[in-house]
């Protein structure tokens, strides 16, 4: 994976440099001091993965995610846990506290291996995942799925049939699904646009089930639907 470092401390940039470094399957293209910075090189050239502080003088880490149009996968980088839940909201792949160890990193750093490689398989053309279910592997094709429930540490996916859970991020689960197929509305909900039956107030209906829209999600949805 093609991978860039932002980060205004000098001493930050060189430890994760250090660490991409001695990680197979990482190639650093560059480290930007800030994301102003980063944004030029992000129009020139392919990432796969950014490394990002949140706290950053001019344009925070969260505001330069937010003023991506194609977001590569990030992983952030902080000295507050407290920023932990906004990493998540933004769909981070992982927050890593400083100062940083490399087994935490490479933990992180394997989370985002799995999803870029999912995504290279739904870009293959596939049209169906599997998921362990009574020591066995069923498939669950994807036109199926009503929509998805994050429970805790699991996600539930739902069917006309029948319900799996299965032990993944809303976020690593999202990117093994044709995105023009399936949008989040929530923090808890990913739906299938074609299921949806009607949207009323702040919910959608999808069979008999009323699926509450997040507040943030909300725009993003209505300009995906097909409105007259």
């Amino acid at each position: 994976m093609n991978c860039l470092i932002v980060d205004d401390e000098q001493l930050s940039r060189d430890i994760l440099r250090k660490l991409v470094d001695k990680t197979p399957n990482l190639d650093l293209v560059s480290s930007c001091e800030s994301a102003i910075e980063a944004i030029s090189l992000l129009s020139k050239q392919k990432i796969d993965l950014v490394f990002l502080d949140v706290e950053m003088p001019e344009v925070s880490g969260i505001d330069f995610l937010n003023s991506l149009k194609d977001k590569p996968l990030v992983i952030f980088v902080t000295s507050k846990e407290e920023y932990a839940v906004k990493a998540f909201e933004h769909d981070a792949v992982d927050y890593l506290l400083k100062p940083l160890d490399y087994p935490r990193f490479l933990r992180a750093v394997s989370k985002a291996k799995d999803i870029f490689e999912s995504r290279q398989t739904v870009q293959d053309g596939m049209n169906h995942l599997f998921v362990k279910k009574d020591n066995q592997l069923v498939k669950i094709r994807f036109h199926d799925i009503l929509y998805i429930e994050a429970a805790a540490d699991y996600m539930v996916i739902f069917t006309d049939k029948e319900r799996f859970i299965v032990h993944i991020t809303m976020k690593a689960l999202a990117d093994r699904l044709p995105k023009k197929d399936f949008i989040r509305i929530h923090r808890t909900y990913t739906v299938r646009r074609d299921k949806i039956e009607s949207v009323e107030d702040n919910s959608v209906l999808i069979g008999k089930r009323a699926i509450p829209i997040g507040g943030s999600y909300k725009e993003k949805l209505f300009q995906s639907l097909n409105l007259l």
